[in-house]
């Protein structure tokens, strides 16, 4: 349909080598899209590259960080230049440690913050000057229920998401006069290597979670994709600064004692 049609579009993913951001990538690639992929690791960066390339996406790679302001510069001017503008961005690389605040290492909580938040307001600045010039262009940051809730070991990287959430509303604000739309996506629990050891009957959190999230199952990757084809295409162009959870319902219910079916 021409509303969610993508072709001729071009989407720089960040972190988008595995999991979530790889679902996602697929995603706007069978939209049309073509695929720019970033990461720190280049061994990353060559498997992803010829996962998607043996789907027949067209996709290339670079390799930076997206915290260093310079190097990232300097990156997405050569993206721009050699492969052409940059239509959508998703600010989906992040990290995340998983300490008790009181034992946190400041250094470690500074990390976080500095990946998942000022990570994706650096590329939101570089790639949105240039849509300001052009007055058009998407830009998608990849929030969390941790953007809403708290939960024990996180306090990192809630205050990051957090953040994220208030700097894609503030963003919208700024630069819907541009033609810009800058929304969120805020994934539940989903099914993907990182979770497989806690996924199986009888471990306490896959229960606390199939418990926990009305529809009754952990997300799959593909769950994913279409609400990502929708905040990239002209489906969404009056949709602005909003954080779209997809979770399965988790935050729309208070949730169930464990003996209720």
């Amino acid at each position: 349909m021409y509303l969610f049609d993508l072709k001729n579009k071009r989407a720089l993913i960040t972190g988008a080598t595995h999991g979530l951001g790889m679902a996602m990538a697929e995603g706007l690639g069978d939209a049309g899209a073509e695929l720019i992929i970033t990461s720190t690791t280049p061994s990353k960066i060559e498997n992803a590259l010829a996962h998607y390339k043996a789907k027949g996406y067209k996709v290339s790679g670079f390799i930076f960080d997206v915290t260093d302001e310079k190097v990232a510069a300097e990156k997405v001017a050569e993206i721009e230049e050699t492969i052409g503008t940059i239509d959508i961005l998703i600010n989906n690389a992040g990290i995340i440690k998983r300490v008790p605040a009181e034992n946190m290492e400041i250094a470690d909580f500074r990390q976080v913050i500095d990946v998942d938040l000022v990570g994706p307001f650096i590329m939101a600045q570089l790639v949105g000057r240039r849509m300001i010039e052009r007055k058009e262009g998407k830009i998608i940051n990849i929030c969390s229920m941790m953007s809403e809730l708290g939960r024990n070991t996180v306090s990192a990287y809630a205050a990051a998401k957090g953040g994220l959430k208030m700097l894609t509303r503030n963003l919208a604000t700024e630069w819907a006069k541009h033609n810009i739309q800058v929304n969120g996506i805020g994934p539940g629990y989903f099914a993907t290597s990182q979770t497989a050891p806690i996924r199986h009957d009888g471990h306490p959190f896959n229960d606390f979670i199939i418990n926990r999230t009305p529809t009754g199952r952990w997300g799959n990757p593909e769950d994913l994709q279409g609400t990502t084809v929708f905040l990239a295409s002209k489906a969404s162009d009056f949709v602005n600064g909003q954080i779209i959870y997809v979770d399965g319902g988790i935050l729309a219910t208070i949730g169930k004692p464990s003996n209720e079916q």
